[in-house]
């Protein structure tokens, strides 16, 4: 495998393994929420409790890191898949190279600049 490829694989596993540490912490809080609010709120009804609407609003912005960092998650697989296949740094919608840049930055990117920011 060319050295830039065996970065890249090192780089998105090193991505990957935070990924799935930021995961279980998330999860972890997201419990940690539940349970809070289960054991502080007479029946867990969160209309009637004074600090519902807070739990509430905890609960779904755990909820939401986490759908985020799983999708990072998918990104950073796919990306590996990429660079197994030979196809990382190639641009998923034209087929284009993938800025060294835009990599640097953001090892499992799938799209160019320009593909990118035409998705927005």
């Amino acid at each position: 495998m060319q050295p830039k490829q065996e970065f890249a694989r090192s780089r998105l596993n090193t991505d990957r393994d935070e990924t799935l540490g930021r995961i279980a912490e998330l999860e972890r809080e997201f419990a940690a929420v539940v349970t809070s609010a289960r054991e502080g709120s007479a029946g867990g009804d969160d209309e009637h409790d004074p600090e519902g609407a807070t739990v509430a609003f905890e609960r779904q912005h755990v909820a939401a890191l986490i759908s985020q960092a799983r999708e990072h998650l998918a990104a950073i697989d796919t990306a590996l898949g990429k660079v197994d296949s030979g196809t990382y740094a190639i641009c998923d919608n034209c087929g284009g190279p993938i800025a060294e840049e835009r990599l640097a930055a953001r090892p499992a990117a799938l799209n160019c600049v320009r593909c990118a920011r035409a998705r927005r």
